[in-house]
């Protein structure tokens, strides 16, 4: 079955008994890892209990796929539901699955498959989509108002609420991988020790430039126009294993707010006062590189730039050029206009 949007959050929390397999795919993986965990938790609370967790990489399911039902037929020595864990799973698992949720295994265990960004014509994908007993749940990179409720709901299990200032800011340089997000949040509470109420400034102080700021480093580079800042952070997301279109998604929202600036800027406000007055508020260290970006960009570029942007994206989703070369040329020619 697919699920849509609305009913993701309700399955996660209480699976579908029929349900024997899920699929989770899609650009952001860390949204992706942080669904897997808590889909996990319904069936074993300790994902590290050895008796009852099983965890395999994709292709030792296509290389051997009675073992994926040997596992999901075995009984943990003990007692509960066990959960087998499949990642890195692309369509040369596909086999293994359909023969899997054709006729699975007696028993009640869980099998939770993490994938990237498939297509509509996935094999993998279009098979979860269409079997009764599986379940294809996407993960897309959140837009901030959605990340700014579940960062909300992050703090609030730690015993915090946050003003409106604090939840924008978080939300605004956190969005693009749940796992970042997520992670920081954790730091954010020890850093809050008793208080219980985060400010703005204490928003501003926790969230380190290299967890929360990593995922924009090519895109501040880019509207700088610092080929080799671009060139390096670029190289370096990659090798980590981002997707490109979290990064070219990234790009537009920075290219919207600067838009948004450069308008005031325009109509007569210092760039100065024009960077002070967006919302969600930027990130103290970053003001200057704004400001500088502000007097930079023209209202004409940056629409030229956003335009490239958008075809970009569906570049990455219509054509068969590869994503990563798709995200680098749009993001190496909005810097050679940066130096315009």
């Amino acid at each position: 079955m697919k699920l849509q949007a609305k009913a993701i959050d309700g399955f996660l929390r209480r699976p579908d008994p029929k349900v024997r397999a899920v699929l989770l795919y899609g650009p952001d993986a860390g949204l992706v890892r942080d669904r897997a965990l808590t889909l996990g938790r319904t069936v074993v609370p300790d994902l590290s209990d050895p008796f009852r967790v099983a965890e395999f990489l994709g292709r030792a399911i296509a290389d051997d796929p009675a073992r994926l039902t040997d596992e999901a037929a075995a009984i943990s020595f003990t007692g509960g539901r066990r959960l087998i864990r499949v990642r890195d799973a692309e369509d040369n698992c596909a086999a293994a699955f359909t023969a899997f949720l054709d006729s699975p295994p007696p028993g009640d265990s869980l099998v939770v498959v993490e994938a990237g960004d498939l297509g509509t014509r996935s094999k993998l994908r279009l098979l979860f989509e269409g079997a009764e007993t599986g379940a294809a749940i996407p993960c897309y990179v959140e837009e901030e108002a959605s990340l700014g409720r579940v960062i909300a709901d992050i703090l609030q299990e730690h015993g915090l609420t946050a003003d409106q200032e604090a939840l924008s800011f978080l939300a605004g340089n956190l969005v693009g991988d749940r796992m970042v997000a997520r992670g920081e949040m954790e730091k954010l509470a020890l850093y809050m020790g008793d208080a219980k109420r985060v400010r703005l400034e204490d928003a501003e102080a926790c969230i380190g430039d290299s967890a929360a700021l990593s995922m924009d480093e090519p895109i501040w580079a880019a509207a700088d126009g610092d080929f080799a800042t671009l060139d390096r952070s670029l190289g370096r997301l990659f090798a980590e294993g981002t997707s490109p279109v979290p990064i070219l998604r990234g790009a537009q929202r920075h290219f919207q707010r600067l838009q948004l600036i450069a308008a005031q800027v325009a109509a007569g406000k210092p760039a100065e006062a024009a960077v002070d007055a967006i919302r969600p508020p930027v990130f103290f260290k970053l003001k200057t590189r704004l400001v500088g970006q502000a007097r930079r960009w023209s209202l004409p570029l940056i629409r030229q730039a956003l335009e490239r942007l958008v075809e970009a994206e569906a570049d990455c989703k219509r054509t068969n050029m590869p994503d990563q070369t798709i995200c680098a040329r749009v993001l190496f020619q909005l810097s050679s206009l940066a130096r315009r």
